[in-house]
């Protein structure tokens, strides 16, 4: 079977997990702005960062997937992925972006990622800062799993990488 991983990566979390997840394989791997087109594959393994609720190059990839092409998202964000609430949250993303055909048959997995405030770029970082601002005085019943994990991490750096994460991941692709 021939497959490849994609990987959308902002500020390399995502990168360090499709890279890892490269050497696990033996599988290539290459940044989403280098997708062309990807019909030639049996299946794509999609890694994307998740910024303001999307999957990041998810789109690229989904424009230049063949017919018969199978697809595997992994997605990679600051929230807990052992969150149920997280979980849906980010299905719910998923939704929007891929077509439903599509998600019926493309397994997922999510992974934890983190975060420097010292990298990000100055919008956003404004953009964080506003909506730290938004939230934090918010009554803490109203305060989502996500929205209580950016106020934790704010304007720190985290780091939640957790490589043995990707065996199960593996094990599918295999």
């Amino acid at each position: 079977m021939d497959q490849l991983i994609v990987y959308g990566s902002q500020y390399g979390t995502t990168q360090r997990y499709a890279e890892r997840f490269s050497e696990l394989t033996r599988l290539p791997c290459i940044r989403s702005e280098a997708v062309k087109d990807l019909s030639c594959y049996d299946r794509v393994i999609h890694f994307g960062g998740l910024y303001a609720g999307g999957v990041k190059g998810l789109r690229r990839t989904l424009r230049a997937l063949g017919e018969h092409t199978g697809l595997v998202i992994v997605t990679v964000g600051l929230a807990d992925v052992t969150d149920e609430e997280n979980l849906a949250n980010i299905r719910n993303a998923l939704k929007r972006q891929v077509p439903g055909h599509l998600l019926e048959k493309t397994q997922v997995f999510h992974l934890r990622g983190g975060i420097d405030y010292r990298k990000l770029s100055l919008k956003h970082k404004a953009m964080m800062t506003l909506l730290y601002h938004s939230v934090k005085n918010q009554p803490e019943e109203q305060k989502t799993a996500e929205t209580r994990a950016m106020i934790e991490t704010f304007n720190k750096a985290v780091d939640f990488v957790d490589f043995s994460a990707l065996e199960p991941i593996a094990g599918a692709v295999r």
